[in-house]
């Protein structure tokens, strides 16, 4: 059954009041896939849905679904069932969803919380967007260095329904400072009497709470970690970042990446859910800005106007050899941009990248040079079938040299590689391919009279 089909038929099961109908159909399902059948519904319906779950699942299939749906639902809900919903989550999630409240909304909420939930939603909730302290949960597992090995396994297993993960938990001396990590696997094969402080590994990988959250991602998938502590200003143990967040880090990220190397911004989070004001929005500035970049061709073209009135053939191989720069250069900017982001490649590194990228833009300029040289001789003869040649080595290679180099001159300015988009590199290379083209054509062609 489609997703489609659910929310339709659950619809029509709400119409009807049959709520135990409801309730079967939703037994057995994965959390993220009840999100998936409710995802049609409005959000007062989907509310009236989750209240029909156990009160073990509400908070936790809410907290699958988008950010925006969670605050629209929020707007559905009467005080008490949000205070209900919100206190099941996990304490990362809660805070995200309260930080995207309205100031009423907020104000409303917290008198019907517990204290110490106030403080943890709101101390969550402080650190700025994009920092390592606003995806990180307080939900963490800790164990002290003087513990045996069997009194920490008896404190992880109380303590294991309410924390994230106790997979890892984190020694910390009477300052909250980490001095140590131990596995839930090293904690069961140690003898029982051994202490936690001589059984741990000191090797613990931090970040601080105001670090960028791609930090905290890299760092995660570098040491193949289960999750990492996050400390504060003092180097106190405030909160960890589980790997399931990295993940979703890597992926908004990506996307934002992609819609940078797109020219369309950073302001969509969900095309699907994205209106059509933003869509808009986000794409006009650069359009319109690429399309007056592309006066610089426009005006090469009317200044080699004489050679092109000679030569007629030659403006039939004119968006060949552009579009061969275009492609070139955005292939090798998007590959920059990504191993810029990743930390693959760094600045040091641009002398060898550039050097490599030559090379390779002159194997791939030759080969199609020699492509296309075929086409050049029955379309203009052999004059044409050699300037064409020419110019497609060359454009090609200033086309890749371009894409290469604009992502490393981005970011030695201080700003983000990923501005180096595909259709900027394009603009770029097209300008200097219709340059390069013409001024070979006008060289190596006799003029007549």
């Amino acid at each position: 059954m489609t997703s489609t089909i659910a929310s339709t038929a659950i619809h029509d099961l709400l119409e009807k009041q049959d709520t135990a109908s409801v309730q079967a159909a939703l037994a057995e399902r994965h959390s993220a896939d009840i999100v998936e059948m409710l995802a049609d519904l409005d959000p007062e319906r989907i509310v009236a849905v989750l209240k029909l779950l156990p009160d073990d699942r509400q908070g936790r299939v809410f907290g699958y679904f988008a950010p925006e749906q969670q605050v629209a639902m929020a707007k559905a809900m009467d005080r008490g069932t949000l205070v209900r919903f919100i206190t099941a989550m996990s304490h990362d999630e809660r805070a995200d969803l309260y930080a995207r409240l309205s100031p009423e909304q907020q104000q409303a909420l917290l008198p019907g919380l517990a204290q110490a939930e106030r403080e943890d939603i709101r101390k969550l909730a402080s650190y700025s967007e994009g920092t390592c302290g606003a995806i990180m949960t307080s939900d963490y597992a800790t164990l002290e260095p003087g513990l045996t090995t069997l009194q920490a396994t008896e404190k992880l297993r109380r303590e294991a329904p309410d924390k994230e993960t106790i997979y890892e938990a984190y020694i910390i001396d009477a300052e909250r400072r980490v001095v140590g990590r131990i596995s839930l696997r090293d904690l069961l094969v140690a003898r029982d009497e051994a202490e936690v402080g001589d059984v741990m590994r000191k090797d613990v990988h931090v970040v601080r709470a105001e670090e960028d959250r791609v930090e905290a991602a890299q760092k995660i998938a570098r040491y193949d970690l289960i999750a990492i502590p996050v400390i504060n200003g003092g180097d106190k143990l405030v909160g960890i970042i589980t790997h399931d967040d990295a993940m979703d880090v890597e992926r908004e990220e990506a996307t934002i990446d992609m819609h940078k190397v797109g020219s369309v911004g950073e302001g969509i989070v969900s095309v699907r859910s994205a209106g059509i004001w933003l869509l808009y929005r986000m794409r006009f500035v650069w359009l319109v800005l690429l399309v007056f970049g592309n006066i610089f061709s426009g005006a090469g073209i009317a200044y080699f106007e004489d050679t092109i009135a000679a030569y007629v053939a030659l403006v039939f191989f004119l968006p060949l050899l552009i579009d061969s720069g275009g492609n070139a250069g955005s292939q090798a900017a998007t590959l920059m941009v990504r191993g810029l982001a990743t930390g693959d490649v760094k600045m040091r590194d641009w002398g060898t990248m550039i050097g490599r990228e030559v090379l390779v833009a002159l194997l791939l300029g030759l080969s199609m040079a020699v492509a296309v040289s075929l086409i050049g001789v029955f379309r203009g003869g052999p004059e044409i079938a050699m300037v064409v040649s020419m110019s497609m080595v060359l454009i090609v290679i200033v086309g890749s040299t371009i894409g290469m180099s604009l992502p490393f001159v981005l970011q030695r300015l201080g700003w983000d590689p990923a501005t180096a988009s595909a259709p900027l590199v394009t603009s770029i290379a097209d300008a200097a391919g219709v340059l390069i083209y013409f001024a070979i054509a006008t060289t190596f062609l006799p003029m007549p009279g």
